[in-house]
């Protein structure tokens, strides 16, 4: 999530649970705390795609921040921060709730969190919510402004509190919610004569309502489809080749098997004019407008073989907006007679 929501999460925390005791510098402690683990972008990889991969990486490990929840709690009754030594279990308990949940709201997002570094499973990419969701941040960001203007009463602490648990229920509710949009467009699928073989979903931006879903089949192509709580006709989508045999033609491969090992293979490949371009299927308002592409290869004209070359975003990289498809996007919630241009945002794919 982004570093406001990042920030409000800890600083809630930190108030219901040591307001009583520091007031108003609990929350400002946690707020600072709660950002420590994005300090890693501080970090260089070398290149784009490195950098990617490397994010959310050693910095959101379940197992590190666990550890370094430890060494702040003894660090703070060490040099007499937490003076007299009482509540101190409360303390580590308050710290680690703070440092962990870090994460762990990443994860609820479709970048992809390594919370078992430095063991190397697919990062986690429930992807459930935005990276930006105002319905889940703005209430308890209102919550922590008003116990720094009021102080923490305890009534002030029970509201953070209730907010904390407001908040878990609405990442609960993108859970529920994308299990619908999943078993909605499988349907259809199916329907359709199609034989999905994978799903990714992920919610449009600011929103749990419209949905864009992602299907691997089982001959290699994808289907998009995009579908919303408010419709009532049935998921418009596309479907598409994944283009994996250039992928697999790439030579070296060390960048393109990170990529996939950080993305689960959500995966598509494109030749440009001789340039291998490969895309992240799951950030972005969809077809064409991927948050993620990457050059990572170029075909030699002699040999017309395809050979790595040090990885640098496609036409912008994660910069570059279009705010007229993000305004039609939105729109779509309910808009819903209205299908997105999906074969038209296509086009741009393969434009050089």
């Amino acid at each position: 999530m982004d570093s406001v929501t990042q920030a409000v999460l800890g600083a809630g925390i930190a108030g219901a649970m040591m307001g009583h005791r520091y007031g108003r510098k609990a929350v400002l402690a946690g707020a600072v705390l709660a950002t420590l683990p994005d300090l890693d972008v501080l970090i260089d990889y070398g290149d784009p795609l490195s950098q990617m991969i490397n994010h959310r990486g050693f910095s959101h490990s379940l197992f590190v921040l666990t550890g370094l929840s430890f060494l702040l709690a003894w660090l703070a009754r060490r040099i007499r921060l937490h003076k007299d030594g009482r509540e101190y279990g409360r303390l580590l308990l308050t710290i680690w709730l703070i440092l962990i949940t870090h994460p762990i709201l990443d994860a609820f997002t479709s970048y992809g969190t390594q919370l078992w570094w430095p063991l190397r499973p697919t990062p986690a990419s429930w992807s459930s919510v935005f990276i930006i969701d105002p319905f889940y941040t703005v209430p308890l960001a209102a919550g922590v402004f008003l116990a720094l203007a009021v102080g923490l009463r305890p009534a002030m602490r029970r509201a953070l509190a209730c907010l904390l648990v407001v908040g878990a229920g609405y990442l609960l509710a993108s859970q529920a919610a994308k299990h619908w949009a999943e078993h909605r467009v499988r349907d259809m699928l199916v329907d359709q004569g199609f034989r999905p073989t994978a799903m990714f979903s992920v919610p449009q931006p600011l929103n749990i309502v419209l949905w864009r879903v992602v299907a691997r089949l089982d001959d290699g192509n994808y289907v998009e489809a995009v579908t919303g709580m408010l419709d009532t006709r049935p998921p418009e989508f596309i479907e598409f080749p994944s283009n994996a045999a250039l992928g697999a033609a790439l030579s070296p491969r060390g960048d393109i098997e990170g990529l996939r090992w950080f993305t689960g293979d959500w995966l598509r490949y494109d030749d440009i004019g001789g340039q291998l371009v490969a895309s992240d299927l799951r950030m972005g308002i969809g077809t064409g407008h991927y948050s993620f592409r990457f050059l990572v290869g170029r075909q030699d004209p002699r040999t017309g073989q395809w050979l790595a070359v040090t990885p640098s975003y496609w036409q912008g990289g994660p910069a570059a907006r279009d705010m007229a498809a993000l305004t039609t996007t939105l729109k779509r919630i309910w808009q819903t007679g209205s299908p997105l241009p999906l074969a038209m945002w296509n086009q741009r794919m393969t434009m050089p």
